[in-house]
């Protein structure tokens, strides 16, 4: 090399060095999101109608040792998800991580059926979240529509959405935390309940023996308990939707090396130890025949969590569980705009959607996804002339 040569610089390269790894590829969005924010807008998303609701049809159908099977033996696969999915997210920590890893790793066609599947899911729950809190707020007032409801907490969610990333993180966090103390609440007090502490005094494993720690379903003896099992995977999985968005929000994450890590681990143990606590309580203090378990109802008194106090003669609780049940809908419904309108940007960003989807406004939310994926929230509206427990259970499954 003679003297007084330059060598060239990719300028792109030395301006992008000090930086995060993979913040050239966020699609304009900012990375301001620390681990804690990651673990709640996970927790938001997964902790909501499927726990507080689901499992009282679940236990009726597979008996309580069935359904803590399966939520174990669900838990097990998510667990090798995110641990997957946050070695890949540390590598490349782009917005809608999923789709992305699927077409630059595997093939452009498995990323492009994936976004858009995994895209309508959470668009679809959206309307399903936004019908349940309506009909958990007619639990006080029946006289009231679902359809007042369904508008204005879709114009506040949807709004909250256009703001700074940074606000929706705490949004999720706070009322995240809500669910959090309640649940630790509910199994303190169903072991309190357990241990004799209510109208029926102690229970123990009474109700594993009668009537028994599985039930038959569709068809009698082992087979029906075996298919029981099965039955109830379906439950268990919707459950855990949701634990997924800590990748989610990886292209919106400050610091990524450090804070996925983090967030994976305290999100998976986090919502497991939870459900599994949950799970196991209810199945130990509730029996499986209880026809209040087949209750069509989707707002309290349709909850495990409110029967066991109604069974032990804590008549206050019920209230209180809608209350905490409108929370977990209302932020599971914040997560739903939030998990699509990434996923479309990632859609956008790597050509299976038109390139102006993932523009962004002053405050680096991507408005036209927001927008669009809101949109499909508005299909709740469907409910005011068909049979709404008909359509819950159709959206859930």
């Amino acid at each position: 090399m003679t003297e007084g040569t330059t060598l060239p610089v990719n300028e792109d390269k030395a301006s992008n060095e000090p930086k995060e790894p993979g913040l050239i590829e966020n699609g304009g969005l900012e990375r301001t999101l620390q681990s804690r924010h990651l673990q709640f807008i996970a927790i938001g998303g997964t902790i909501g109608t499927g726990l507080f609701i689901g499992i009282g049809s679940a236990l009726a159908t597979a008996g309580p040792v069935s359904l803590l099977l399966a939520f174990i033996f669900m838990g097990s696969i998510i667990y090798s998800v995110l641990v997957s999915l946050g070695e890949l997210a540390v590598f490349m920590p782009v917005t809608g991580s999923m789709t992305v890893y699927a077409s630059r790793l595997v093939d452009p066609t498995l990323g492009f059926s994936m976004g858009w599947v995994y895209w309508f899911s959470w668009a679809i729950t959206y309307a399903l979240e936004l019908t349940a809190a309506g009909l958990i707020i007619q639990y006080w007032n029946e006289s009231l529509s679902i359809a007042i409801w369904i508008a204005a907490f879709w114009v506040i969610f949807t709004a909250i959405n256009f703001l700074p990333v940074r606000w929706f993180g705490e949004i999720e966090m706070w009322f995240s935390t809500v669910k959090v103390i309640t649940i630790v609440g509910f199994v303190i007090f169903a072991l309190c309940i357990n241990a004799g502490v209510g109208d029926e005094g102690y229970i123990g494993f009474k109700y594993w023996k009668s009537p028994g720690p599985f039930a038959e379903h569709e068809v009698s003896g082992g087979a029906g308990k075996f298919v029981g099992f099965w039955a109830v995977l379906v439950t268990a999985a919707f459950s855990y939707q949701g634990t997924e968005l800590v990748g989610v929000g990886a292209g919106e994450t400050k610091n990524p090396e450090k804070n996925i890590p983090s967030a994976i681990r305290w999100t998976f143990w986090g919502i497991f130890v939870l459900f599994i606590a949950t799970v196991f309580f209810v199945g130990l203090d509730i029996p499986y025949d209880l026809k209040a378990l087949n209750s069509d109802a989707t707002n309290a008194s349709a909850s495990p969590l409110v029967l066991v106090a109604q069974r032990a003669g804590v008549r206050v609780l019920p209230d209180i569980i809608n209350g905490v049940l409108l929370t977990a809908v209302l932020t599971a419904a914040n997560s739903n705009v939030y998990s699509s309108s990434r996923i479309l940007v990632a859609l956008a960003e790597e050509g299976f959607a038109p390139s102006w989807v993932s523009r962004t406004n002053r405050y680096g939310s991507p408005y036209i996804a927001v927008t669009l994926s809101a949109l499909v929230g508005l299909l709740g509206f469907l409910n005011l002339s068909q049979d709404v427990s008909a359509i819950y259970g159709s959206s859930k499954s």
